[in-house]
């Protein structure tokens, strides 16, 4: 059950690695991956297959940033300060550092269970309807106390497991990924347990980033319009900006859910809703926004 690593092989992979190596034919462990996932660097960068989008966002932040760079940054480091440019790049490569970190990592997959796990599973689940007297189908939830309160378990007929709390079957990837949050294609990954704070990280940054370019962007027209005139300063700089109210309101939503530790999941379905009764609340919040934040943004990453 242990990969060329020494670790313990992960989810549905410990039969498939030793009928390998059984074979005379070792292989790593992400060479027998069943998920649908795209693997680089000897499987040390995993991706989503579907990355269209992915090179898009690289495209629209290099495109941006460059243009900015290129046409008002040297305008504005000559009349206002060299530190406008510093500052930018700063910002660019931070933004460019915790996307590809978002992207290329594992957003926290787990194990599928092995054959004799599934069998395992399986014969407790018809010990269950033995004794019932009579023919139901296999229960497909479970039902733990977490907080003082119910939570539901949900069985994964792909992975053959009790999905734990909070995790969730991406169809895209074909995974179940602990703390699920959402798979985002504008980073070409799931966001889960293990890359949200990056994920986090990535658009804050971005926002501020954004916000930096289009202020300065801004405050060159102001400039060159008394020089040139208002209409010729817009047609000689180039405004680099997309889409940043959208942008800003995403990090402002995440930066919501952080405070409150909940997760896009939870929040579109209103898991935690008080529509649902006055009884239902969230087990998770630590009840204290300083809390919540530092949980979900410090605390140590699981292994992948």
């Amino acid at each position: 059950g242990e990969g060329p690593a020494g670790s313990r092989a992960p989810a549905g992979l410990r039969g498939a690695a030793a009928a390998s190596l059984f074979l005379g034919t070792p292989k790593r462990k992400w060479e027998v991956f069943p998920g649908r996932n795209k693997f680089f660097c000897n499987g040390r960068i995993m991706m989503a297959r579907q990355t269209g989008v992915f090179y898009l966002t690289l495209v629209l932040i290099l495109v941006t940033s460059g243009l900015f760079f290129a046409f008002d940054c040297p305008y504005l480091s000559e009349k206002i300060t060299p530190a406008i440019p510093a500052i930018g790049g700063i910002l660019f490569f931070f933004v460019m550092g915790t996307l590809l970190r978002t992207s290329f990592s594992d957003p926290g997959v787990l194990p599928r269970a092995t054959p004799d796990e599934a069998a395992d599973l399986e014969r407790q689940i018809g010990n269950t309807e033995g004794l019932s007297g009579g023919y139901r189908p296999p229960p497909r939830t479970k039902e733990v106390i977490i907080n003082g309160q119910t939570v539901k378990l949900k069985y994964c007929f792909t992975c053959k497991i009790f999905r734990p709390p909070r995790a969730s079957h991406c169809s895209l990837c074909d995974n179940c990924v602990e703390r699920f949050d959402h798979h985002c294609p504008w980073v070409g990954n799931c966001v889960g347990k293990r890359n949200y704070r990056f994920f986090y990280m990535f658009i804050l940054s971005l926002s501020f980033l954004t916000v930096f370019i289009f202020a300065f962007v801004i405050t060159h027209v102001i400039l060159r319009s008394q020089q040139t005139g208002f209409l010729n300063a817009l047609k000689d700089t180039v405004v680099c900006f997309f889409s940043v109210w959208s942008i800003v309101g995403l990090s402002g939503f995440h930066t919501y859910l952080i405070s409150s530790n909940q997760t896009t999941n939870e929040d579109i379905k209103g898991s935690w809703s008080n529509k649902r009764g006055k009884e239902n609340y969230n087990p998770y919040s630590y009840g204290n926004i300083f809390t919540n934040c530092c949980a979900a943004l410090c605390g140590p990453l699981s292994p992948r």
